[in-house]
């Protein structure tokens, strides 16, 4: 059974002089590693709950869309199919959902993850030496005994310049294999931050999820994160 946060019965802890009490639980709709260590390293600790949510699909149903609003809608659709698809979980008794979806906009065109060696020098190509721009997705669900009570959803975006590194450093790059899973095919919290020059706006949404969209996406809902920051038992 994987660990919680405000499981059913309550927690008792302490930021200074105030109690914190029945928090609800926080899970994250996602498998990234990236999005799971931006939580955690702000005081969170999800429940992950992954769903298969067709990504292609969703992207050709939203054929013209605006890219903010189809990070947006990918995020949402996450959220959605977890709660969906986990609805008896007992992590969605009294919970909030976290969705998120990242992709890069460069030359107007969204780029997600490369997933081949080939794409992902092309991609390199194109975009060393350049400012991109990374868009970060996030979807809160209020979810109370498996339903959802209320819903949030906004898109960040941080300017990304890119160094020009050698052919034989992006090769050794592609040969370690993270950027094939990433999108934009490259990171700033790994081997990545070697060939990143430059972040004008929000860290953590290049990561892989804004911390400060999210709070007002909680905030939204009602809820306040310092009520969901881990305090001891």
């Amino acid at each position: 059974m994987p660990h919680r946060v405000g499981a059913p019965g309550g927690r008792r802890g302490s930021h200074g002089d105030r109690t914190v009490s029945d928090a609800p639980t926080v899970v994250l709709a996602s498998a990234s590693t990236g999005r799971l260590s931006v939580l955690r390293g702000a005081g969170l600790d999800p429940v992950v709950l992954v769903s298969g949510v067709d990504e292609d699909a969703l992207i050709a149903r939203h054929a013209g869309a605006e890219p903010e609003d189809l990070v947006a809608a990918l995020a949402g659709a996450k959220a959605e199919a977890v709660v969906r698809d986990h609805h008896d979980a007992e992590a969605l008794v009294d919970a909030v959902v976290i969705g998120g979806d990242s992709m890069l906009l460069l030359d107007e065109a969204l780029q997600g993850k490369p997933h081949t060696r080939d794409e992902a020098l092309r991609r390199w190509e194109a975009q060393a030496g350049r400012t991109g721009t990374l868009l970060s997705g996030c979807a809160v669900l209020r979810v109370r005994e498996g339903n959802v009570a209320g819903r949030a959803g906004a898109t960040a975006a941080t300017a990304v310049r890119f160094g020009t590194p050698s052919i034989d450093e992006i090769t050794a790059y592609i040969d370690s294999g993270e950027p094939l899973g990433v999108a934009g095919a490259f990171t700033i919290d790994g081997l990545g931050g070697w060939f990143v020059e430059r972040i004008d706006g929000d860290p953590s949404c290049v990561v892989g999820l804004s911390l400060p969209l999210l709070r007002r996406l909680l905030a939204e809902n009602g809820i306040s994160v310092t009520d969901l920051w881990r305090t001891p038992c």
